[in-house]
C-alpha cells in the first residue's frame, strides 16, 4: 500500500479520499447524466486517489432508477435517490444500510439532512445526504426587464407559447398545489390543483425532461419562462454561458434533496464507500461549484467555503428563502397512479 504522504503529495487530491486504500475495483454509478459524479475531472481525480475505476449508467426518472435497480441486482455500487424516494428503496431491500463511521466526511453534513427520518430508518443510515435544492422558475433574461416575482407569471398571456414545464407528474401536481397556496405533501384541493394546471395548458411549449431540453430551448430563445432545478439554473449560467436567473416565487418552491445510498449486493461495497466520501468532500463541492455549477451541499463546511457573496450560500441560505420552500416528502403508489392519471389527462388535452 503507498505511503499516504507521498500519495497525497503526488495526487494533490482530498486528504478524506486518500483514507481509503488504493484497490484496483469498478465503482458502478447510478445517477443522473451531468450531475457531479461523471464529471472527467473529478473521475480522474478519485480514480488516481483510490485505485478504484468510476462505471457511470444514468436514469431520466426516479422511477427509472428504481426499475434499473430492481432489475439489475449487484450491478451497481452508488445510487442517487431522491429522499423522498429512498423509504420505498429500502422497503424493497433495494439498498442496505451505510456504515458511515467510514466516511469521515459524514460528520460535516447538517444535522437536519443527516437527521433526515426519510434517510435514518429503525437507526440505520440508508442514504447520506449529498445535495438539497429547488424546482424554483427559471427565466430567459432575454424576455424580462426585471425578474418576476409571482409564479402568476407563468400564466401571463404574454408568455403563451413560451413556457415550459417538467414532465414529471408528481414535481408538476406539487407545483399546482404552490400555485394554489396548498402544502405539497398534504393537498386538500386536487380540484384546485386540476383547474390551474389545466389553464396554464395553452401557455406551453413543450415538456421538458433533462437539463439539455432546457439550455438547448433558451440557447435558440424559443421560451421565456418554465420550471427548473436551482443547480441547473446555475450551471446554465456558470458552465454554459446562458441568459438564465431562477427565480424562487413569492408563493414558495419545491425543494428535494439527494442522497447517496448502496444498493443491495454491491460488489464493492469498500469503493462505494469511498465514492460518496468524496463526493461531499468540501474541495470537490468547490470545484463543482466553480467548474459547473450546482446545487447546495448537505455538507456544512462546503457550503461555508464558498464566496460569501455565492448564490448557494447567500440566496439559498436565506431564512426568508428557507420560510417558503416545501420540502418533497414520499408520497404513496395511490398518491402517485392519481397524479400520473392527471397528468395525462392533461397534457392529452393540450390544444
Amino acid at each position: 500500500m503507498p505511503d499516504l504522504t507521498a500519495l497525497l503529495t503526488a495526487t494533490a487530491v482530498f486528504t478524506s479520499a486518500l483514507a481509503f486504500a488504493a484497490k484496483a475495483d469498478e465503482v458502478h454509478v447510478l445517477n443522473w447524466k451531468g450531475y457531479g459524479a461523471d464529471e472527467p475531472w473529478a473521475i480522474a481525480a478519485f480514480e488516481k486517489a483510490t485505485g478504484n475505476k468510476v462505471v457511470n449508467d444514468f436514469f431520466n426518472s426516479e422511477q427509472e432508477m428504481l426499475t434499473k435497480i430492481r432489475t439489475n441486482p449487484g450491478l451497481y455500487d452508488v445510487v442517487m435517490i431522491n429522499a423522498a424516494f429512498n423509504d420505498q428503496a429500502m422497503a424493497e431491500k433495494l439498498i442496505q444500510p451505510i456504515d458511515t463511521s467510514k466516511l469521515p466526511n459524514y460528520a460535516d453534513i447538517s444535522k437536519d439532512k443527516a437527521g433526515s427520518p426519510m434517510l435514518d430508518h429503525d437507526g440505520k443510515v440508508y442514504g447520506v445526504p449529498w445535495v438539497w435544492g429547488l424546482t424554483a422558475l427559471a427565466i430567459n433574461e432575454k424576455s424580462f426587464d426585471k425578474p418576476p416575482t409571482s409564479i402568476a407569471e407563468m400564466w401571463d398571456p404574454a408568455h403563451k407559447g413560451r413556457v415550459v414545464i417538467r414532465d414529471d407528474a408528481v414535481e408538476a401536481v406539487q407545483f399546482g398545489a404552490i400555485a394554489t397556496g396548498q402544502n405539497i405533501n398534504d393537498i386538500k384541493d386536487m380540484d384546485a390543483v386540476k383547474t390551474k394546471l389545466t389553464s396554464l395548458m395553452p401557455q406551453i411549449k413543450t415538456f421538458w425532461s433533462s437539463e439539455n431540453d432546457w439550455n438547448q430551448m433558451v440557447a435558440s430563445n424559443q421560451i421565456d419562462i418554465g420550471t427548473y432545478w436551482s443547480g441547473s439554473a446555475d450551471r446554465a449560467k456558470t458552465h454554459f454561458k446562458l441568459p438564465v436567473s431562477l427565480v424562487i416565487p413569492q408563493e414558495g418552491a419545491v425543494a428535494w434533496l439527494d442522497a447517496f445510498s448502496i444498493p443491495a449486493g454491491s460488489k464493492n461495497v469498500a469503493g462505494a464507500e469511498a465514492f460518496i466520501n468524496y463526493m461531499i468532500d468540501p474541495k470537490f463541492y468547490v470545484e463543482w461549484v466553480t467548474k459547473v455549477g450546482a446545487p447546495v451541499s448537505a455538507n456544512i463546511k462546503a457550503v461555508e467555503a464558498l464566496p460569501e457573496d455565492a448564490f448557494n450560500r447567500k440566496v439559498m441560505g436565506d431564512p426568508a428563502v428557507a420560510k417558503r420552500i416545501q420540502f418533497q416528502a414520499p408520497i404513496t403508489d395511490a398518491q402517485r397512479e392519481a397524479y400520473l392519471a392527471l397528468w395525462q389527462q392533461l397534457k392529452v388535452d393540450v390544444k
